[in-house]
C-alpha cells in the first residue's frame, strides 16, 4: 500500500513516541492489536522538518489538518478540568484512527482536502485541543456504513463518527455521550400523495434504506422483506434517492436533516419529505472500540459531551446549507451563460461569412439571441430569489419555516439583551388536530392549516413580529418589543379569528377548530442569563398548561431577572 505524508491534529508527537511501537493493551479477556508508527525526521537548512508515517493500515489515511479551526466553533457551559496525571495519560494515547460517514452537516467528505469538515470535526478538533488527544481520519470511501462499525469492533480502527446508539453495537463497542439529535423521515416523489399516517403504514409500501443504520432492524420488523431494499452507503443518499425517481421504491426513509442538504447536493428539487417519523428520534455519538485505554478516553469525552455547546458549529453549518444553495445556483449560471457564449461567437462566425448579403437579418438573429441571453440571466435570477424564499419558508402554510423563526429569535434575543427591551414568544397548538386528519382526511386537515396560517397572519400585522409554522400542527410567533400584558392580547386575538373560521371538528370536545396558546416574555435582557432556548421552553411550558386547563385558552409566564 501506499504510504501518504501526515500532519497530526492536537499537539505534536512526543519524542518518546517516535520510533516506538504504540498498541492498545488488552485486559479482562478484550482483545488487543498493535499498530506500528514510525518517525523519521530530519533537519536541513536552518530547521525544516520532514515526517513521515509507515504503517499496515487497513484504509487510507487523510491528510489530518494540524491547523484545524472547528474548535472555536465550540464551547463549554462550564468548565472542564483534567488532572495532570490524565493530562500525561491523554498525550501518550496513540493517535485516535477514525472512520466518518459522509452525512452532512454531521461530516462532510471534502475529496479535495481529503479530509472531513462538519460538527462532529469541529467537536474533534476542540477536544484535541482541550485533551491534547491527536487523531487521524480514514477515508476510505469504498467501505459501507456496516464494514467501517465493524473495523471499529474488531479494532482495526479506533472511532466511528457519527453513530446513533443500538444495543448490539453497544455490546461490542464503547458509545461516548451523544451530542447532536435528529429524527427519521419518509421521502417520496413530489406529486404521489402517498397516505402515510405513521411508521406502522410503510408496510404497504416498497421502501428502501441505507444499509447497516440504527433503524434497518426497526424497518425488518415493519415491512416485508419482500417490500424491503438495501443499498450501498458509499454512494450516500444518491444510490437510494435514484431508486425513488426510477421507480424502483416507493419510498425512502433517511435522515431529515441529512436529506436537507443531499437534495441539493445532487438536485433532488423532486423529492419531498412526506412524513416525519418522530417515534424513531436518533442521538448520535462517537463510536470507540472497546479496550481500557478507550475506557479512559470516553470517560474524559463523556465530561466534555456533558457541558458541550455546539450552537456555533450548528449555525456555521446553515451558512454552509447557503453556501451550497449559491454554489447551486452560480453553477447552473456558469453553465448557461458558457452555452450563451458558445452561441454568441457562433452566430458572430457566420455574421461574418454571410456578412455582405444577409447583413440585415444576422444582425436582427444577434439581437434577438442578446434578448435571449438576457432572459436566461433574469430567469436565472428570478429561480435563485425563489431557492432562498423557499429555504425560509413552509411550503404548506407559505409561513416562515422553524429555521427561519430560530434565527429570527437568536437575532431578536440577542438585541433583548443589548437594549433590555421585552420579548416575548407565541407557542400555538391547534386542539385535536388528528381527529380533523382521522376524520376527514389530510388533505382537508392541510386546508384547515392553511386557514389558521392566514388567521395568524392577520392577527399579527406588525412588520417587526413573526408568524412560523414550527412542526406539524404548531405555531409559533415572535413579537419583539412586546410586554406580556400586549403579547396576551395578541394571543387572544388569534384565539378569537381561529374560532370565528368555524372549521367543523365535530369529533372535538368543541364542534369547532380551536388553539391552545402559551406565552413566554422576557421583560429584562441587560442582565438577563435566560437564553432563547429557556425561553421557547418557557413558552412551551404555558402551552401545556394551556392544553391540561381544557384548551382553547392562553396561559402566560414572565421570565425577569
Amino acid at each position: 500500500m501506499r504510504g501518504r505524508i501526515l500532519r497530526w491534529c492536537g499537539r505534536a508527537p512526543s519524542a518518546q513516541g517516535r520510533g516506538a511501537a504504540l498498541a492498545p493493551t488488552a485486559q479482562g479477556g478484550l482483545f488487543s492489536m498493535a499498530y506500528v508508527v514510525a518517525f523519521s525526521s530530519l533537519r536541513r537548512h536552518g530547521g525544516l522538518l520532514s515526517c513521515l508515517l509507515m504503517g499496515a493500515a487497513l484504509a487510507t489515511p487523510a491528510r489530518a489538518a494540524l491547523e484545524c479551526d472547528g474548535a472555536q466553533r465550540i464551547s463549554l457551559r462550564e468548565p472542564v478540568s483534567l488532572s495532570a496525571e490524565e493530562r500525561a495519560y491523554l498525550r501518550d494515547v496513540p493517535p485516535l484512527r477514525i472512520f466518518a460517514v459522509n452525512t452532512p452537516p454531521m461530516a462532510a467528505y471534502d475529496k479535495n482536502r481529503d479530509t472531513y469538515t462538519g460538527i462532529s470535526p469541529d467537536v474533534l478538533c476542540f477536544m484535541a485541543r482541550q485533551t491534547g488527544l491527536r487523531y487521524e481520519f480514514l477515508t476510505n470511501q469504498e467501505l459501507t456504513v456496516a464494514e467501517k462499525i465493524r473495523q471499529v469492533q474488531d479494532h482495526r480502527a479506533d472511532v466511528f463518527v457519527p453513530l446513533s446508539y443500538q444495543h448490539e453495537r453497544a455490546q461490542k463497542g464503547l458509545f461516548a455521550l451523544p451530542y447532536y439529535a435528529s429524527q427519521y423521515a419518509a421521502i417520496a416523489r413530489k406529486g404521489r400523495r402517498l397516505a402515510l399516517r405513521s411508521s406502522a403504514e410503510l408496510a404497504q409500501y416498497r421502501v428502501g434504506f441505507i444499509g447497516g443504520v440504527a433503524l434497518e432492524p426497526i424497518l425488518r420488523n415493519i415491512v416485508p422483506a419482500t417490500q424491503l431494499r438495501s443499498f450501498d452507503s458509499s454512494v450516500v443518499g444518491a444510490g437510494l434517492f435514484q431508486a425513488l425517481r426510477n421507480d424502483e421504491i416507493d419510498i425512502a426513509v433517511f435522515n431529515k436533516d441529512f436529506f436537507s442538504e443531499e437534495r441539493y447536493r445532487h438536485d433532488l428539487f423532486d423529492l419531498e419529505v412526506i412524513q416525519n417519523l418522530s417515534e424513531f428520534p436518533r442521538a448520535y455519538s462517537f463510536y470507540f472500540s472497546r479496550t481500557p485505554q478507550h475506557e479512559r478516553v470516553v470517560d474524559v469525552f463523556n465530561r466534555y459531551l456533558s457541558v458541550i455547546d455546539i450552537s456555533a458549529s450548528l449555525a456555521a453549518h446553515e451558512v454552509g446549507e447557503r453556501q451550497l444553495i449559491d454554489r447551486y445556483v452560480a453553477q447552473r449560471s456558469q453553465r448557461t451563460l458558457l452555452l450563451a457564449a458558445s452561441l454568441s461567437a457562433l452566430l458572430l462566425a457566420l455574421a461574418s461569412y454571410f456578412a455582405l448579403r444577409k447583413h440585415r437579418k444576422l444582425s436582427l438573429s444577434l439581437a434577438a439571441s442578446h434578448a435571449q441571453i438576457l432572459a436566461q440571466q433574469h430567469a436565472l435570477q428570478t429561480a435563485h430569489d425563489e431557492l432562498e424564499r423557499l429555504s425560509q419558508t413552509d411550503s404548506l402554510t407559505l409561513l416562515a419555516n422553524r429555521r427561519h423563526f430560530d434565527k429570527a429569535l437568536g437575532q431578536e434575543y440577542a438585541r433583548h439583551r443589548r437594549t433590555g427591551r421585552p420579548l416575548s414568544v407565541l407557542m400555538i397548538d391547534v386542539d385535536h388536530f388528528k381527529r380533523v386528519n382521522d376524520r376527514y382526511g389530510h388533505a382537508v386537515g392541510d386546508d384547515y392549516l392553511r386557514a389558521v396560517a392566514r388567521a395568524l397572519e392577520r392577527s399579527v400585522p406588525r412588520v417587526t413580529d413573526l408568524a412560523a409554522r414550527y412542526g406539524g400542527e404548531e405555531f409559533a410567533c415572535l413579537l419583539p418589543d412586546t410586554d406580556s400584558h400586549s403579547a396576551c392580547a395578541v394571543a387572544e386575538r388569534i384565539r378569537a379569528a381561529v374560532r370565528l373560521l368555524e372549521l367543523p371538528n365535530l369529533d372535538a370536545d368543541t364542534p369547532y377548530l380551536t388553539v391552545s396558546i402559551g406565552i413566554a416574555t422576557l421583560e429584562r435582557g441587560a442582565q438577563s442569563e435566560h437564553g432563547e432556548e429557556s425561553l421557547l421552553a418557557a413558552a412551551d411550558a404555558q402551552l401545556y398548561a394551556s392544553k391540561v386547563a381544557g384548551r382553547n385558552g392562553i396561559s402566560a409566564t414572565v421570565i425577569s431577572d
